[in-house]
């Protein structure tokens, strides 16, 4: 028997639900598709990860030139990674079993809890929440997006979300709400509990920097952080497979705090090197985020015939747009001087992924200013 991928075009709802498990009794895998992507976009996803079938709100529809997946396989999730090419993580029902009850043993999912997705389908933070809740037959809510007024009238005990969303609901009205995708705000409820992970891992496996059982995390000499466990994926849609030795190189840095906990520095490629200095792109940003003149911001490097790479700031301005100087003078009020901003180019939006996260590839093709003292 052959197994499919069947592409599932549909919005976030117990209809979506249905048809997931419809796909697994089938011993078929599912490509969750993002309803939000433009024609030329859908296309080229489906072009890419070759499901042989889709299901939409139109009913079900074969497609020539689908590939097949491997018995066991449970998900393809696509995944733009830091380059915005686009792949395809496949994930088994080994590793979604591994990864819900690591995650639920973690929480102390119980009986009486009540879990909310919330997020987008297609992507692995929303799509978690409902294989963890049909995992342990817990129960489900399933929103088309987020809402803040649906998210507050769920009565949800759980909730995963990401730190814009999280800025917009009252945390205190869930047991536990479950943060990740970008980086946490500077301070974040008693309740609320950070996660570090990726598609690959099949969500989050590093909560409050304590890897979860069965997950063993290492840094290699560079700093980059390995992760090893049975959520991992079994390899891309292309058929490449990552792993080096049963370890998956992440791309990210990080570091042992003295509590043993992990910290995550950030993207290996987001670093700006400047003048011989390490700097992080999102220390700067908590500290512009706070000036009243700034809605959002992000921060990348941008080359330097000097300084090899510039400090640059990329601002959405609330009202009066803020100063270069009025940026440098915050930044090192908290944060040695050479991380101060040295260039400031005004945009009207910062580019982000679907779940927040700054997307920095995009940002480094924007031109900055001559480089300024």
């Amino acid at each position: 028997m052959t197994n499919r991928l069947v592409a599932l075009d549909l919005p976030g709802g117990p209809g979506f639900v249905d048809a997931l498990r419809r796909v697994w009794d089938d011993g078929d895998a599912a490509l969750p598709i993002d309803p939000r992507l433009p024609a030329p976009a859908r296309a080229a996803l489906l072009a890419t990860m070759t499901p042989g079938r889709i299901l939409s709100e139109d009913g079900s529809t074969d497609l020539a030139g689908g590939h097949p997946v491997e018995a066991g396989d449970a998900l393809v999730v696509p995944t733009s990674g830091s380059t915005g090419a686009s792949k395809g993580v496949v994930l088994t029902h080994t590793a979604l079993d591994a990864s819900s009850a690591a995650t639920n043993a973690r929480l102390g999912v119980s009986d009486t809890d009540h879990w909310l997705a919330c997020l987008p389908l297609a992507h692995i933070g929303g799509l978690s929440v409902v294989v963890r809740a049909m995992r342990s037959r817990t129960a489900l809510t399933v929103q088309p997006g987020f809402d803040p007024v649906a998210v507050m009238a769920s009565g949800a005990t759980l909730v995963s979300l990401v730190a814009t969303a999280l800025a917009r609901i009252d945390a205190s009205a869930f047991r536990i709400v479950v943060l990740g995708g970008a980086a946490p705000p500077a301070d974040v409820p008693s309740n609320v509990v950070t996660t570090y992970g990726m598609t690959e891992t099949g969500s989050g496996v590093v909560y409050d920097g304590v890897p979860l059982d069965g997950v063993d995390v290492r840094l290699g000499a560079d700093g980059e952080i390995l992760l090893r466990g049975p959520m991992l994926l079994r390899a891309y849609r292309d058929g490449t497979d990552p792993l080096r030795d049963g370890w998956f190189p992440t791309g990210d840095v990080g570091r042992w705090l003295d509590d043993r906990r992990l910290h995550v520095d950030g993207r290996r490629g987001d670093l700006i090197i400047t003048g011989g200095e390490n700097v992080w792109p999102e220390p700067v940003e908590r500290v512009l985020r706070q000036l009243p003149s700034i809605a959002d911001v992000a921060v990348a490097g941008t080359p330097d015939a000097e300084w090899g790479d510039a400090v640059t700031a990329y601002v959405v301005a609330s009202g009066r747009p803020p100063t270069l100087d009025e940026l440098r003078g915050a930044v090192k009020a908290e944060l040695p001087a050479y991380c101060a901003p040295r260039h400031l180019v005004l945009v009207d939006a910062i580019p982000r992924t679907s779940i927040g996260k700054v997307a920095r590839h995009y940002l480094k093709r924007t031109p900055a200013p001559p480089s300024m003292e």
